[in-house]
């Protein structure tokens, strides 16, 4: 468990890979980072919300269908500061009409900050769906100075 200004983190690795990065805004355990990797993870998301980190060296792994895999990795090209609409997804991924898809894809990204899902908006800037609260997902934004 990572503890965070912003909350909790809980990891999951399969060997060198990160499988899921999960929040929490309550913990009642107080773990520490248990090895290498996760002290690591955990010097990337406080260099991040420190504003000094602007892309991850973390190996991921997440696991989903490959329609979701595909979307994760449309997700991984949006820039730091940017944002893309659940369409403009649906479209890169060759499903134009797709933006609910594209929607519960985010809605199941297992790793959340380093799979950008946080930089979908909805067609018109709005703030729509975030797993971890809409209000998560404007502090993360707006620490990215994001224009949404």
């Amino acid at each position: 468990m990572i503890k965070t200004e912003y909350g909790y983190f809980y990891s999951c690795w399969e060997g060198e890979y990160l499988s899921e990065l999960k929040y929490f805004r309550n913990n009642e355990e107080n773990n520490e980072p248990v090895d290498e990797k996760e002290k690591e993870l955990e010097k990337q998301l406080r260099e991040y919300m420190n504003g000094e980190r602007k892309s991850f060296s973390i190996p991921l792994n997440p696991n989903g269908t490959p329609f979701q895999k595909k979307v994760w990795n449309e997700l991984l090209k949006i820039p730091y500061g940017e944002v893309r609409t659940y369409g403009e997804i649906a479209k890169a991924v060759g499903c134009p009409k797709g933006a609910r898809a594209v929607g519960l894809a985010c809605n199941k990204n297992p790793i959340i900050i380093l799979i950008p899902c946080h930089r979908v908006v909805g067609k018109n800037g709005k703030l729509t769906g975030y797993a971890c609260g809409i209000d998560v997902k404007e502090k993360f934004l707006s620490l990215e100075n994001a224009k949404f």
